[in-house]
């Protein structure tokens, strides 16, 4: 069962905006863990950032622990293995299906005629695409649970041993802070060493991806990629360590803003979920209700506003 932090603020990128140092310190919650798995072999070039978050600070190492885990258990790793590739196979048949429906759904907003006539079908459009989104993740909770319930790494020697060392290490940490990289990497290391049953009562600084993975559901998007049509999907699903929030990383650069019929769409499509813009420099805190300071969120008119909060 999850154990829910006591407070969680998201942060944007911190590559050129560094604020997760000042943040820690300003909660004055003590000792600070940091979790760097979505670096995957880099997680130890952390220098930088351990600097930034004062003494006593250090890395749970959750990517190294899980390499040494492969090793000592090859059937567990084989496994995993296994799942990763499942779970490719169903990006790949999700994102066939998701360019129809989204097609679909953006041709009908084009076409002229008597909106009482055509405002059904689109609605009805939006919500195939929503099923869709709602399918995927299910069929994903469906891939790992099978994983889960066949391995049980948790009662395996290879994960319990490094656990227990990943649980006394938080014993001595009140701030956790969750650094982003490859988000699948970092989902699945947390994932394997039960991290979201050891946060409880932290504090939880999540950056960047990590703020992704945080939440209950991961929205992969790009509205200019280097090639196909920039649709949107449903990545992931998430730890779900805070509520009604999708963190959108580097929204401004990787959004077409300026366009309010995306901007629209997106909103529209994970509604009731607050889509929120997190730009170097932005923040939201969540302490049983969000206080937002001002960061962008895109509104169904089709526009990225500062967003007042939701409870």
């Amino acid at each position: 069962m999850t154990a829910h932090p006591s407070r969680v603020i998201l942060l944007g990128p911190q590559r050129h905006h560094m604020s997760v140092g000042a943040v820690a310190a300003e909660t004055g919650a003590g000792p600070v863990a940091l979790i760097s798995a979505g670096w995957q072999e880099w997680e130890g070039e952390d220098a930088h950032v351990l600097g930034a978050l004062g003494p006593g600070a250090f890395n749970l190492r959750l990517y190294q622990r899980a390499e040494a885990v492969w090793q000592e258990d090859p059937e567990l790793a084989q496994g995993h293995r296994k799942l990763q590739q499942d779970v490719r196979a169903l990006r790949r048949a999700y994102n066939v299906r998701l360019a129809r429906a989204m097609d679909a759904w953006i041709d009908l907003q084009s076409l002229s005629g008597d909106p009482s006539v055509l405002d059904p079908e689109r609605a009805d459009a939006l919500e195939a695409v929503r099923t869709l989104d709602d399918h995927h993740a299910g069929r994903l909770r469906e891939l790992r649970d099978a994983f889960y319930r066949r391995f049980d790494p948790l009662a395996r020697a290879s994960v319990g041993r490094q656990r227990e060392q990943v649980r006394l290490a938080l014993e001595g940490a009140g701030v956790v802070v969750v650094e982003g990289g490859h988000v699948p990497a970092l989902l699945n290391r947390m994932r394997l060493f039960g991290l979201d049953q050891l946060l409880g009562g932290k504090v939880v600084l999540a950056c960047s991806g990590g703020a992704m993975a945080l939440a209950h559901r991961v929205v992969l998007f790009h509205d200019t990629p280097p090639w196909g049509p920039g649709h949107a999907e449903l990545g992931e699903v998430g730890l779900g360590l805070y509520p009604g929030v999708v963190a959108l990383p580097h929204g401004s650069a990787r959004l077409r803003l300026d366009d309010p019929g995306r901007v629209g769409r997106l909103a529209a499509r994970f509604a009731p979920d607050t889509l929120l813009v997190l730009d170097p420099g932005s923040r939201a805190d969540w302490d049983g209700r969000w206080h937002p300071h001002g960061t962008l969120h895109l509104t169904a008119t089709g526009y990225a506003e500062a967003w007042r909060g939701a409870a």
